[in-house]
């Protein structure tokens, strides 16, 4: 993929934290991020609101991402970057109520946070952009910087996109420290859950290709439909 070209602006969850360093980096799962209060903050809230599961998924998707930068030199805001990839997921749980896409229901939390902490407001949108997209690539990759690394990042933990020009080393030092923890199996009971129980915020997402394989009963609405049935005469 190409992208556009840093700027600061539960059990069995990873192990591979070290403390915060004095120069404002840390190493997390052998790669070198940064470490700022929103960061450190950020990495809270995703381990105290995720399953052990899917803190993991979040933290290899920060240093994908954040690696990815740094092979390819991409100059981006390290603090939305982490932020974006970190938070990205907190709403996909069971007791996720909607009424939205679980996406922007967690876009919305993670704006909220950052708000908080006193992000100016493209800085805000850029946060909102990048986990409201992160599953949208078709769209992340051609956006700012941080939402095309977000994407990058999350698809490379989710499905391995450019498994192969990550470096091996570096890839099994992460794994190492933040397991999988049957990620493609727990995954996917999340997302079928959700499906069944609001199959209304899955139509338009990839959230329906778990629902048309897995979901016994599901049914989305077609495009094709909705066109058809416009109240037009023609």
């Amino acid at each position: 993929m190409t992208m556009p070209r840093a700027t600061t602006g539960p059990s069995g969850a990873g192990h591979g934290i070290s403390p915060p360093s004095s120069d404002l980096g840390r190493v997390l799962g052998g790669i070198t991020v940064p470490d700022t209060p929103v960061i450190a903050l950020a990495l809270e809230r995703a381990r105290s609101d995720s399953e052990a599961y899917l803190f993991n998924h979040a933290v290899r998707s920060w240093l994908f991402a954040a690696r990815i930068a740094q092979l390819k030199s991409i100059a981006h805001d390290v603090e939305v970057l982490a932020v974006g990839t970190l938070l990205h997921d907190l709403t996909l749980k069971k007791d996720f109520k909607g009424p939205r896409r679980f996406e922007v229901e967690a876009a919305d939390l993670a704006r909220a946070f950052v708000r908080q902490h006193g992000f100016d407001d493209r800085r805000t949108q850029l946060v909102w952009d990048s986990v409201a997209l992160n599953s949208t690539p078709s769209i992340g990759f051609f956006k700012e910087a941080e939402v095309a690394l977000c994407t990058a990042g999350i698809g490379l933990d989710w499905a391995g996109w450019e498994y192969d020009r990550f470096p091996s080393e570096e890839m099994a030092g992460i794994l190492n420290a933040f397991p999988r923890l049957d990620m493609k199996r727990r995954f996917t009971d999340s997302v079928c859950g959700l499906v069944k129980a609001h199959p209304e915020t899955t139509y338009d997402n990839f959230s329906r290709d778990f629902g048309e394989r897995l979901v016994s009963g599901y049914k989305s609405a077609s495009a094709v439909d909705l066109l058809m049935n416009a109240p037009f005469t023609e």
